[in-house]
């Protein structure tokens, strides 16, 4: 990794902290004077990112094109979060949301009958046939970008959400920065703003505080082993057992022992 980091990706999925690192990241691209430059269509990044000096490229899918990937000034950080958690949190949040930037969740699709993602949630009674709908939906759509990021690439710094969510002295959030190419004094402001968007600092103090607190109710790690019916637990097991080894999130089949008794459906927020 010759080349100094100019292109400083950042990559999450949905549920996994991306309204978080949202805010974070342009927060701190405001404070060091660096464009932000979403790019929402990968082949396009090329196009819409400045010849030089540093940009931050965030994708909330975690897709970045081939080339970029190929580019020795190009830095990629990626978040991550237990799958079963993803669930929980997804079903719950397009079950109940009314936020209007989720223009696809009211959409009409004649594959519901014509109703809504969200309108079909909602005609479901039982917590487990939400969770199923859920698991086929949109977190399929997620659990696959998961799966298909590159994993122990070289300029590729990956956190898990479970990690970050309880770096309180902000050590991990820190060396992150860094990997990216950030200076002490960059690491410093960085790691105050990380500190000050986090539920454990400064959204502690002002819970009522924009977007990102309205998306996270709890972000306790490893919410699934209260909140998810065994129903649902075994349905995922058939269907994404080995997607959960693959991620790092289990060494093989036998988690369903570790389930609470009573495990339901609530309130698991982000």
């Amino acid at each position: 990794m010759s080349a100094a980091p100019r292109i400083l990706c950042v990559g999450t999925h949905h549920k996994t902290g991306t309204v978080w690192m949202r805010r974070v990241w342009r927060e701190i691209a405001q404070a060091l004077d660096i464009p932000f430059q979403p790019v929402h269509r990968p082949e396009k990044w090329a196009e819409k990112l400045p010849a030089q000096g540093r940009v931050i490229v965030p994708n909330w899918g975690g897709r970045f094109a081939p080339d970029l990937w190929e580019r020795e000034d190009a830095r990629f950080l990626h978040v991550i979060r237990d799958p079963r958690d993803v669930l929980l949190s997804g079903a719950r949040y397009h079950d109940s949301t009314s936020a209007p930037t989720e223009k696809w969740l009211y959409r009409p699709d004649p594959k519901l009958g014509g109703k809504s993602y969200q309108q079909y949630m909602r005609s479901l009674a039982r917590p487990e046939d939400k969770l199923a709908f859920e698991m086929q939906g949109m977190h399929l759509k997620t659990l696959t970008e998961m799966l298909a990021w590159p994993y122990g690439h070289a300029r590729a710094f990956d956190i898990r959400y479970e990690d970050l969510i309880v770096d309180t002295d902000c050590t991990l959030f820190s060396k992150a920065l860094r990997f990216m190419g950030f200076d002490e004094d960059e690491v410093e402001t960085g790691a105050r703003i990380f500190y000050e968007n986090s539920i454990f600092g400064g959204l502690a103090d002002n819970p009522d505080e924009g977007r990102t607190r309205t998306h996270v109710k709890s972000g306790k790690p490893a919410q699934w082993v209260t909140n998810l019916p065994v129903e649902t637990a075994e349905l995922y097991l058939r269907r994404h057992g080995a997607d959960l080894i693959a991620l790092g999130y289990e060494t093989d089949e036998t988690w369903l022992g570790r389930l609470a008794p009573g495990s339901e459906l609530a309130e698991t927020g982000n």
